[in-house]
Formats: structure tokens, C-alpha cells, sequence
């Protein structure tokens, strides 16, 4: 399945290693003092504990794939977490990870080849999803303690291409996706805030023998094609939405077109 991203996608290696680091940091300020047993409700059926050990514990996998610069599916994902027995600890221990995980993504080489479950087999793969995690998991932790949350509309349309880009390769984890077909109908995802990038567009193709990012062109006003279905938003909804954290019924979506082809997509897209 081919892909192909609007310009700027991806950003610099530099903005991910430094987001990364911001990111990190407040989520552990986030959950700090908060009761781990607090649930959390874009995460059905995880505590506060349960994601702050799931924020903790992949930065750290991923830091471990970045210094070995794997070249094949790791066997074990088993690494060395030094998890505290007390999940109040938990948040200083997420914080203590950071300067090891800067300290790797300082050493590595973006361009490096290695393995990746994506679509980008390179070490610069796992610095974008790495930061994509990171910070839909502190809008998760500030929704669950009910902090108002903000995303950079940068990083926000960065995280929307990284998603749609890596989606069609998400199988092994997400099965639903495999099974997502169509007949041509095409879904466009339009960024409305300047910040994110005026214009900037999405479009997803929906074939018999499954879906596909379609090249589009940052910038312009106007869409560069017929969509079936359109859902425009600020870049910070729109890659909420598309992990399932918004319903683009919501007032701050605008949608046009046919529906049902929306409500295909997001019953096989779950992340």
C-alpha cells in the first residue's frame, strides 16, 4: 500500500528529540501526587498507574531498539525497566528516564536503516512515534485528573500525517485495520487552524484490497480532488479524533459528505 505525506512531513529529527524530552516532562508532572488508581477514560479499562508504567516502559523499549539499531522483529520485548514497587513512584520514575532517552536520541544517526514496523525503516521512525505516544498519552492523563489540555498545532499535524502514513502497517497490533476496504471512496482529513498548516489535507483512498494515503499537496486552498466524505478540524482535533479520543459528530469538526464511509473508517481504525 503506497503512502505519501504534504509537505513537511516529517519534521526535523531535532524538533522530536527536543519535544520528546517537553512532552516527557510533563506528562510525569501531570500524574505526580495524582491517585494511581484513577481511571482513565480514553484508555478503557487502565488506571493512571497502568499508563504511566505503559509511558515509562516504552520510551525505554524504544530507547533499547534505538541502541541496538535492530535489524529484524525483536523476539522479546523484555528490557530492564527498574520499575518502582510503588505506583506513587511511578511519575518521578518517567522522569528519571529522560536524560537516558535523550542521551540515545542524541547518539543516533535519524538516518540510520534498522527495522520498524512502519512504513520508514529507519532510527528517525521510531524518534516520531515515540513522540506521537508521548503526548496523546499526556492529553490522556490530563483528561483523567481534568486538566485542560494544549497541543502545539505543529506537532498536532505532524502526529495526524504520522498516523495516517503508519496506519496501513498496523495490522499485527490492530487487526481491524486489515479489514478495512472500499470501492474508491476517498476521505479527506483538512487542517483548519494556520498554525497546523491552512489547507494542509489528508486524503485516504479506500480500495478493494485495502486503503491508501494519497499524494496531496500542502498549502492549497482548496482540495486537489473530489472526497467522498471531508472532516475538517484544527490539527490538535483532528489527531485526537483519529485516535479515537474525539467523535467527528463533535461541534468542533466540520463534515461533510457521506457519513457512513466516516463511520467505516473509525470502526476499523482503532489504535
Amino acid at each position: 500500500m503506497g503512502t505519501a505525506s504534504p509537505a513537511g512531513h516529517p519534521l526535523p529529527y531535532d524538533i522530536y528529540r527536543q519535544a520528546i524530552e517537553r512532552e516527557t516532562l510533563r506528562f510525569a508532572e501531570v500524574v505526580k501526587g495524582a491517585d494511581p488508581g484513577t481511571a482513565v477514560p480514553s484508555c478503557p479499562d487502565w488506571t493512571l498507574a497502568e499508563l504511566t508504567r505503559h509511558v515509562g516502559s516504552l520510551q525505554r523499549w524504544f530507547g533499547t531498539l534505538l541502541t541496538r539499531l535492530v535489524q529484524e522483529p525483536p523476539r522479546s520485548r523484555d528490557v530492564e525497566l527498574g520499575l518502582p514497587e510503588r505506583a506513587q513512584e511511578y511519575a518521578d520514575w518517567v522522569a528519571a528516564g529522560v536524560p537516558a532517552v535523550a542521551e540515545v536520541l542524541r547518539a543516533t544517526d535519524p538516518q540510520a536503516g534498522m527495522w520498524a514496523w512502519g512504513e520508514d525503516q529507519h532510527a528517525r521512525f521510531w524518534a516520531r512515534r515515540m513522540l506521537c505516544e508521548t503526548l496523546v498519552h499526556r492529553v490522556d492523563a490530563e483528561r483523567a485528573v481534568g486538566r485542560e489540555s494544549e497541543i502545539d498545532p505543529v506537532l498536532a499535524a505532524d502526529g495526524v500525517d504520522e498516523f495516517l502514513v503508519n496506519l496501513p502497517y498496523a495490522g499485527l497490533f490492530a487487526p481491524a485495520v486489515t479489514k478495512l476496504h472500499g470501492n474508491g471512496e476517498v476521505i479527506a482529513f483538512r487542517c483548519a487552524d494556520p498554525a497546523g498548516g491552512t489547507g494542509e489535507e489528508w486524503r485516504v483512498r479506500l480500495d478493494p484490497d485495502g486503503f491508501r494515503l494519497l499524494a496531496t499537496a500542502a498549502g492549497d486552498a482548496a482540495p486537489t480532488g473530489s472526497s467522498t466524505a471531508q472532516v475538517r478540524g484544527k490539527a490538535a482535533d483532528l489527531l485526537l479524533l483519529l485516535y479515537g479520543r474525539r467523535s467527528y459528530r463533535e461541534s468542533a469538526f466540520g463534515v461533510s459528505g457521506e457519513v457512513a464511509v466516516l463511520d467505516r473508517w473509525f470502526a476499523h481504525t482503532a489504535f
